[in-house]
């Protein structure tokens, strides 16, 4: 006899409606667990989005025929307990597979690494729970359906429903429970959610269900198991292991500095050497743009630096140190890395600090700047809207007339039509004069740029008043492998941008350089060579 609840249709549209609700969860929760090792780039994003969509056309397929030869929902609403289970497990189970996946493809993947081993450990993760999802809508249709004439009105209903728990569940991972409590804690809540419905209808069948129980359990243990979780679980010295709206954050703090990461495990986004005032790094070379734009820590009234993209405030602190009474400025789009950036990093009171995209920040001020750093670099590349023509206009127009717009690009490339070439040509095509200076020790390059024709002598007039004789020298340093760039054809637009696939270009090569030598361990020693590397 036909379960009342089910006769009602009421508890099949619900199903239907959280159904769409997971889904959407899962994808987002998706593109968070897989950033600190993938990136969180448009090309993860594709990655991503494919399987899934891939994953719930199958699952349709499977469902539709499952429904065809079933006419009681009992298996529709084990699989979806099922999928339950496999989703509360995803964050736990879900850095090691990466892991491991990653490492395996290592020893086989020469080209395009990184979207290969995405897209395996997706399809690993997250393909069968969205298959089992995907099976939701056709069996619901199927028990929904009472007649012909009703057909229409009935899957629009699902539909509609559908929609609205994608909805929902697209905007509450991502402003509500992924920020509050973590990825891991969100993965958990819609799988109880899936849980909960699954053992819902058993209960109203008055049956007992196997995985329901086993689904309850394991949700309860992993909740217990939260206040462990970590993304890099093989550190034990994080001083801060955080999520944002936009980022997962990474600060670690030991006697001799302070490194923040941001969606990457091993990169580091920003620094702060505790016994040295320089860093070692990039700031260091980027610090020559206000020597270009004619300071030299003598008078700095009325000076200002805008720092667009910036992140623990590195810079900004090197500015403040060197430039004492200059307006120090600075847009970053993540709160909490403004809140990093003052807590961990020492940043001082003195800078101001705008939460805000660094181009609609400029767009909307009509202040104009000494000096304007762009470091936006989000997880592998530059965001697509501030490395266009358009974007780089915008900047030479807050700029004074001997201003210096000095941009760090952090992945050197000298082959023709690589990333750099096409940001410096797309710069050149709007300022009059480029500069670059390759960091030493790093892939990092640092791009100056200025409407000036009296760079290079301000540039020595700076460098002769400097006080301080560390920075002094490091300004000549700079000095010496100033090389000036002539512009090319290769030109970034708001409509064509493709810096994400140039930028991938680039850090694939690097990786397969990097990878090489257990490569050569693997082919040589199989599984203990390569283990014994």
């Amino acid at each position: 006899m036909e379960n009342e609840l089910i006769r009602s249709k009421w508890f099949l549209y619900l199903t239907e409606f959280f159904a769409g609700m997971s889904v959407m969860a899962v994808e987002l929760g998706a593109s968070r667990l897989m950033a600190p090792y993938f990136s969180s780039s448009q090309i993860v994003w594709t990655v991503i989005i494919g399987v899934i969509m891939i994953a719930m056309a199958l699952g349709n397929i499977w469902g539709g025929s499952m429904a065809d030869k079933s006419k009681s929902p009992d298996r529709l609403y084990r699989r979806v307990i099922i999928a339950a289970i496999w989703i509360a497990l995803i964050p736990f189970a879900g850095r090691w597979l990466i892991v491991g996946i990653s490492g395996l493809l290592a020893a086989f993947i020469t080209k395009n690494f990184l979207v290969w081993a995405a897209f395996a450990a997706c399809l690993v993760i997250f393909a069968f729970p969205c298959v089992l999802l995907g099976t939701v809508t056709p069996s619901l249709t199927k028990f929904t359906v009472d007649n012909l004439d009703d057909t229409g009105k009935t899957v629009g209903r699902l539909n509609a429903l559908n929609t609205i728990g994608s909805i929902i569940g697209t905007f509450v991972p991502t402003f509500i429970t992924i920020p509050a409590v973590g990825t891991a804690a969100t993965f958990l809540i819609f799988s109880g959610v899936l849980a909960a419905i699954g053992i819902a209808y058993f209960i109203f069948e008055r049956r007992r269900t196997i995985p329901g129980i086993i689904a309850v359990v394991l949700i309860i243990a992993l909740c217990f198991a939260l206040p462990g979780y970590s993304f890099a679980f093989w550190e034990n010295d994080l001083a801060l292991e955080d999520e944002s709206i936009y980022n997962y954050l990474q600060v670690k703090d030991d006697e001799h500095q302070t490194l923040l990461s941001t969606n990457v495990l091993f990169g580091v986004q920003s620094v702060q050497i505790k016994d040295s005032e320089l860093t070692g790094m990039y700031y260091d070379y980027a610090l020559a743009a206000p020597c270009m734009a004619g300071m030299d820590g003598s008078n700095n009234d009325g000076r200002s630096v805008m720092i667009l993209g910036m992140g623990s405030g590195t810079f900004a602190s090197c500015c403040a140190r060197y430039f004492p009474g200059t307006a120090v400025m600075g847009a970053e789009i993540d709160s909490k890395i403004a809140d990093i950036a003052y807590d961990y990093f020492g940043l001082p009171d003195t800078v101001e600090v705008a939460v805000a995209d660094g181009r609609a920040y400029l767009t909307a001020s009509e202040e104009k700047f000494d000096v304007i750093m762009v470091d936006a670099y989000q997880d592998i590349t530059i965001p697509f809207q501030l490395s266009s023509r358009e974007f780089f206009t915008e900047v030479s127009k807050h700029l004074k007339p001997e201003g210096v717009m000095v941009v760090n690009l952090n992945m050197t490339s000298r082959e023709n039509g690589s990333i750099n070439e096409y940001l410096c040509d797309t710069m050149a095509s709007v300022f009059p004069h480029v500069y670059l200076a390759d960091v030493a020790g790093n892939t990092n390059t640092e791009v100056f740029c200025t409407n000036s024709d009296t760079l290079p002598e301000r540039f020595a007039e700076s460098r002769a008043a400097l006080q301080n004789p560390r920075y002094a020298a490091m300004m000549d340093t700079v000095a010496g492998i100033l090389t000036e760039y002539e512009g090319g054809e290769h030109i970034l637009t708001d409509d064509k941008s493709p810096v994400e696939v140039l930028g991938m270009k680039v850090l694939d090569e690097l990786i397969a350089d990097e990878l090489d030598y257990y490569r050569e361990y693997f082919r040589s020693g199989s599984i203990a060579g390569l283990l014994g590397a």
